[in-house]
């Protein structure tokens, strides 16, 4: 193997460089949230957060740290100019109306079929409820998965099929990881980019479903 791959930055840049300017987009729990410090400043993107926030910016810096104003993760954030609170009844109901133009969730699992695990591994003592994944997995208009290729111990992470609890059953997209973007398509598992030096055949090799090579056009 000859070839470096992405670090959780350069995940979430390739992620930033595919958001539309003008979309509405939740940015979920975790390695998502990287995402809003590489979208362009002098563009229009409307990041949501579920606990209740609309128009959200890049992380701030540790002395402008505000207490009264974190994301959905607890994680401090700052407010745009003309950015908004709410209730989580009314973030809620964004998300469940179809207001979301993209949500980009983790991901313990994903399967070809674009079915998703990202709240629990059914293990005792795990994460207790789902929170708004659920939601934003069947109310967004697309849904995207930022995440590692493999589990710590080398397991795949894109699956034939689901052995974690469902979240969302079709609902994924795309898929990033540190090795490739790929896209979920009624064809299949399609590759759309991959790090340099890395062969397919190698990225099929950590991949249980199985992946096909395609151009890239969005």
């Amino acid at each position: 193997m000859s070839f470096t791959p992405r670090s959780q930055s350069e995940i979430a840049q390739a992620v930033a460089s595919d958001i539309q300017e003008g979309w509405y987009v939740n940015l979920g729990i975790g390695l998502p949230t990287q995402i809003a410090n590489f979208l362009p400043e002098d563009e229009d993107y409307f990041l949501h957060s579920e606990n209740g926030l609309l128009g959200m910016g890049a992380a701030p810096a540790e002395i402008e740290e505000d207490e009264d104003l974190i994301n959905a993760g607890k994680q401090y954030v700052t407010l745009l100019r003309g950015g908004s609170y709410f209730h989580h009844a009314d973030s809620f109901a964004m998300m469940r109306g179809g207001h979301i133009d993209l949500c980009v969730l983790g991901a313990y699992q994903v399967a070809a079929n674009g079915d998703l695990a990202n709240w629990s591994t059914g293990k005792e003592g795990a994460i207790p409820a789902v929170g708004g994944a659920m939601d934003l997995a069947v109310g967004a208009k697309k849904v995207y998965v930022m995440m590692t290729h493999q589990t710590k111990k080398g397991y795949p992470k894109i699956v034939k099929s689901l052995s974690f609890p469902v979240t969302g059953l079709g609902c994924i997209d795309r898929i990033y990881t540190e090795y490739a973007t790929i896209d979920v398509t009624d064809e299949g598992l399609k590759v759309i980019d991959m790090i340099e030096g890395m062969t397919f055949d190698e990225l099929q090799a950590i991949t249980d479903s199985p992946l096909s090579l395609a151009q890239r056009t969005s």
